[in-house]
């Protein structure tokens, strides 16, 4: 293998195991409930398989609030004091040289899916530097959940390894309002059915409706024609769909013309035989 590959590889196993919480915190007994708690939880191995991290840590003389807690409720509070970015006093100082020296930090928690009304932030305070280049004040600390105050103070850096892994002491446990209440999560997400689908059913048949003046839809009846009333018959002239009646005064009149001819004939043919 070249000298190149095992160079490599050696830089990948270290970055890979940069820093382990748990023998950090052995070299500092008065914090041994702490990293206690840590192992318990499992929070060490998540803080483990970070590359950027802040741990802000309580000694056994603060840390009762938690101790005698149940698992899961102890896992939420000190999963607050896991801020997820790297802070060392360098960076405070630059934060304090700033316009906003109030900010948020986001912790461990909030990355859990628990968190609710701003539970997984602390709010933290810088003041500003005096002119020996000192803070002129406390750094304080406290949940960023509603109603929260700033409860805790940044005590001194414990241990600093730029830009993997910072420990700092503080005053006192932050437990945000409701941390330990019950939290439902949300139910898991159901799988896609893969059943076919049915066909819908066709709707029924509704009676079409019957057709309006202005259809173009054929009727019953054809329709009057539309040409000038003035060519056709007058209104004692016959229809046209059948023969005329008779006339009873043109009827009477042609019997008698004919009776008279008739009588006017024999008398001529007596009066030829009388010759």
């Amino acid at each position: 293998m070249s000298p190149f590959l095992v160079l490599f590889s050696f830089l990948l196993f270290s970055s890979a195991t940069a820093f382990n919480i748990t023998r950090i915190l052995n070299q500092y007994p008065e914090f041994s409930t702490f990293n206690s708690l840590l192992t318990q939880t499992r929070l060490a191995t998540a803080i483990n398989n970070r590359r950027t991290i802040t741990v802000l840590a309580v000694d056994d003389g603060a840390i009762s609030a938690v101790s005698g807690k149940p698992e899961d409720i102890a896992k939420r509070i000190v999963s607050v004091h896991v801020v997820l970015d790297y802070y060392d006093m360098e960076k405070f100082k630059k934060i304090s040289m700033g316009k906003k020296r109030s900010i948020l930090l986001t912790t461990l928690f909030q990355s859990s899916g628990l968190a609710r009304n701003q539970q997984g932030f602390i709010n933290i305070t810088i003041p500003k530097l005096n002119d020996d280049g000192d803070f002129d004040g406390e750094i304080m600390l406290g949940s960023a959940s509603p109603g929260s105050g700033l409860n805790s103070n940044l005590l001194k850096p414990v241990v600093a390894r730029p830009y993997n892994i910072s420990v700092f002491q503080v005053s006192s446990v932050i437990i945000p309002p409701g941390i330990e209440d019950e939290v439902i999560p949300p139910p898991p997400k159901k799988a896609p059915s893969h059943s076919p689908k049915r066909a819908p059913s066709p709707a029924p048949e509704s009676d079409a409706p019957a057709p309006s003046d202005e259809s173009d839809s054929p009727v019953s009846s054809p329709p009057e024609p539309e040409g000038p009333i003035a060519d056709g018959p007058g209104a004692d002239g016959p229809a046209a769909d059948g023969p005329s009646e008779p006339d009873s005064h043109s009827s009477s009149w042609t019997v008698r013309v004919t009776w008279g001819t008739c009588l006017g004939v024999v008398m001529g043919v007596l009066c030829v035989l009388a010759l």
